[in-house]
């Protein structure tokens, strides 16, 4: 059970990756990357929003909601569950 655990959140560190690469370039609507982009963003907002609420900006507008998160995935997959997480 540990193991699916630990695949299910590097898949899910994969996405947030992805996601954040992503929203570094402009997507045209309608094409294939903002519909790949959509199905990122509906799986990563359910936690980086409350995340994003907890931790506003820092100055000049800086989300850092992506990186706590990622810290966060890491720790619950290293310490807590004993496995390897990271790409």
């Amino acid at each position: 059970m540990t193991q699916i655990v630990c695949a299910v959140l590097n898949i899910y560190l994969l996405a947030l990756f992805v996601r954040i690469i992503l929203s570094w370039f402009p997507i045209n609507p309608g094409s294939v990357m903002a519909q790949v982009f959509s199905v990122l963003y509906t799986i990563t907002e359910p936690v980086l929003g409350p995340v994003r609420r907890a931790i506003p900006p820092i100055g000049m507008g800086i989300d850092i909601s992506p990186l706590i998160l990622i810290i966060g995935i890491q720790v619950v997959g290293s310490i807590v569950l004993g496995c390897r997480i990271g790409l």
